[in-house]
């Protein structure tokens, strides 16, 4: 098991964002996270990068204790976050915003060859690596999210809403990245509005709701699941 989230609650001030969550991902797994608005998606995503302290519970990655853990240690452990909203370094070129998703590197050949990957994985920034990252488009701009936090070389990825703004042809293109990305052999922790791709993409699943994990199964079962496919998938 890589990541392991036993009970956890987080509080935002006197309101309760997690209430006692728990979930596991593998190595190997592409996990999603589905749900509403406002259900403890992103919450969940700080908690495990470390950019929001928990109230209770823990948090374990590859056998290690981490819940007291600071954010810049976990990306050195092997957690690496895209996060909602693209954040990208606007004023900085395409080419020094993936620099900077290796500073925790000093492996300068290694740095080389995953700018390479992400190349490879995305032509488009290959072809702007000079130009400034707060004039491309939003997809490129997504693009540059991944890629950077590709750059630190994680043992698990976390995608926060990946497809959010983006046109539907731009959407099954960048699924079909990160699909790709995790038969490359990452593993990925994916919290996505988009059910209908999620859930075609993941190997497990779970549903949260107002910071409660209320339903967990395979992709696959989750896609059929009636209650899903109801609240989530718009349809009957």
């Amino acid at each position: 098991m890589l990541l392991e989230i036993d009970n956890v609650t987080l509080l935002y001030g006197r309101i309760q964002a997690l209430h006692g969550i728990s979930l596991t991902v593998n190595e190997g797994e592409i996990v999603a996270l589905i749900g509403a608005n406002g259900a403890g998606k992103t919450t969940t995503m700080r908690a495990i990068s470390g950019l929001r302290p928990i109230a209770s519970g823990r948090i374990r990655f590859a056998g290690e204790d981490i819940t007291k853990l600071r954010a810049d240690l976990r990306t050195v452990r092997g957690i690496s976050q895209a996060p909602e909203g693209r954040g990208i370094f606007p004023g900085m070129s395409v080419l020094e915003n993936l620099e900077m998703g290796a500073y925790t590197r000093r492996d300068s050949a290694g740095i080389r060859a995953d700018l390479d990957r992400v190349y490879g994985l995305f032509p488009r920034l290959k072809e702007r690596a000079k130009q400034v990252g707060g004039t491309l488009s939003g997809g490129e701009q997504q693009m540059l999210t991944i890629g950077r936090a590709l750059m630190s070389r994680p043992k698990l990825l976390l995608l926060d809403e990946p497809s959010m703004g983006l046109a539907p042809m731009l959407i099954q293109q960048i699924f079909s990245i990160i699909t790709e990305i995790n038969q490359q052999g990452t593993t990925i922790l994916l919290v996505e509005q988009n059910a209908q791709q999620a859930l075609s993409r993941a190997h497990r699943a779970y549903v949260l709701e107002t910071g409660r994990i209320v339903k967990s199964g395979t992709g696959t079962d989750l896609l059929h699941d009636p209650a899903v496919k109801d609240a989530y998938l718009g349809v009957a």
